[in-house]
């Protein structure tokens, strides 16, 4: 039974398990899950240039559905909850109604040194969506993405 049977579609943010549909099943879903948001977007008048309401209501959905849309690959964690393989993860960020993008994996990954690389990549995608994006550096010098509508950038850290 597919995630659409069993209670909805749920985009990848990267603190999940892999999928367990197959990767055309999965790439069929993320692609109607994403001609719906852009319908949203142009039912509600905000044409595809920026969030609509909807998006800016569920921040770390609409981010994370954008960036597995793009190709972008998520992180995944195993059934111990120890993270299993490299790619991004949304959460919440600092601020309400900001989303942080960060690029992990497990020791050994090479995420680390993926990182600047694929997170310009996921800012890539997200500025073409409308969405407002900067770039900084956290503890440890690890980069990541503070994703917010327009407008709404509320600042606070140091940019890289």
């Amino acid at each position: 039974m597919g995630a659409e049977q069993s209670g909805g579609f749920e985009p990848a943010t990267g603190d999940g398990p892999p999928p367990a549909e197959s990767a055309a099943v999965r790439a069929a879903s993320v692609r109607t899950a994403f001609e719906g948001l852009l319908q949203i977007r142009r039912l509600t008048g905000g044409g595809p240039a920026g969030p609509a309401a909807w998006e800016r209501n569920r921040p770390v959905r609409a981010v994370a559905l954008a960036l597995e849309h793009s190709g972008s690959v998520p992180s995944a964690v195993d059934a111990t909850g120890r993270r299993a393989s490299a790619g991004y993860r949304v959460s919440d960020g600092e601020s309400t109604g900001s989303v942080r993008v960060e690029w992990v994996g497990p020791p050994g990954s090479g995420a680390v040194h993926d990182e600047e690389g694929e997170l310009s990549g996921c800012a890539a995608v997200l500025r073409e969506l409308g969405w407002t994006v900067l770039l900084y550096r956290g503890p440890r010098r690890r980069r990541y993405l503070e994703v917010e509508p327009p407008g709404e950038m509320s600042g606070g850290h140091g940019r890289s």
